[in-house]
């Protein structure tokens, strides 16, 4: 249950005595951010230098959070909605991020998967009367998880540490790449940093207003069946909006010109996850503001 900080005016004017030390041990949280710590754990790779780890979770812990939890809040009412059947979850994205693809793209990857998402919302929307819960799996996917440690690559005989993605190590099949580093977890918060900004300029900066729904259309699918099935329905509704003003309807409404976007991605770097995680002084609890979900999936839960 979600708890909220109330006050209210003392019923007299003594001193309430202390708690005892017994009852502040009782009262401490069961869940801390360094819990797992304690328990077995076997997706998070062994770090040779443990003071250069140490020095990356210390940045980590002292940057500024990627989402905050009023956002976070507001995608689990979404999510409730979804599971009465009130409304439909959109995920999409990559299988993992890359560092390279950044680099080489300069962010245009992000934008298509962010227009095709909105593509498929519009299309999803109008054809089910219903809002659609828009999720990203970006901006923090960068980790992998394996049933080995150790890997061969094809027709040699070395074995090195398994890739785990961009996060931890080097896709490249030799020593120096394969060593985890953890100078990738700043790498990956970075391009976690600017993939959010660039989500949020889309989603907020008139990108998606429906005034203008013909462009939002990526250049491969223009040409295509499902480029002009889409079209069919930009027509329609356009005529919609058309109709709404001929009435009067107010449609400069940022519910038209906006739209809510999450990201997500799987938690399995834990001191990635540990470093981002703050504690809400509005509900003392806990959120993970490495993204706005953030999942554990069954490969790596019954491993």
């Amino acid at each position: 249950p979600r708890r909220h900080l109330t006050s209210s005016a003392p019923a007299a004017t003594a001193a309430p005595p202390k708690p005892s030390t017994a009852a502040a041990a009782t009262a401490r949280p069961e869940w801390l951010p360094g819990s797992w710590r304690t328990m077995p754990i076997r997706q998070v790779p062994d770090y040779p230098d443990q003071d250069v780890l140490q020095a990356a979770e210390r940045k980590l812990k002292n940057s500024v959070p990627l989402v905050y939890p009023g956002e976070c809040e507001r995608l689990k009412a979404q999510l409730a909605k979804a599971a009465k059947g009130e409304a439909f979850v959109l995920q999409g994205g990559d299988c993992a991020e890359s560092f390279e693809e950044f680099e080489k793209y300069g962010g245009d990857n992000i934008r298509d998967t962010f227009t095709l998402l909105i593509q498929m919302s519009i299309l999803l929307m109008y054809g089910l009367r219903r809002p659609v819960v828009k999720i990203g799996r970006m901006a923090g996917q960068f980790a992998k998880p394996r049933s080995s440690p150790f890997e061969k690559a094809k027709n040699k005989e070395m074995e090195l540490p398994s890739y785990r993605g961009d996060m931890i190590n080097g896709p490249d099949f030799t020593e120096e790449h394969r060593i985890p580093d953890p100078q990738r977890m700043l790498t990956a918060f970075a391009q976690s940093t600017s993939t959010i900004n660039l989500l949020r300029a889309l989603a907020t900066g008139g990108f998606l207003d429906l005034h203008r729904i013909h462009e939002i259309n990526l250049s491969f699918t223009k040409h295509s069946k499902e480029g002009e099935k889409f079209l069919e329905y930009a027509d329609r509704i356009s005529s919609a909006v058309a109709f709404m003003e001929s009435c009067g309807l107010q449609t400069d409404s940022p519910m038209l010109r906006q739209a809510e976007f999450y990201v997500s991605h799987e938690s399995l770097l834990l001191p990635y996850e540990e470093g981002l995680t703050r504690l809400d002084p509005d509900t003392g609890r806990y959120y993970a503001t490495s993204g706005h979900m953030i999942w554990l999936g069954d490969l790596t839960r019954l491993d």
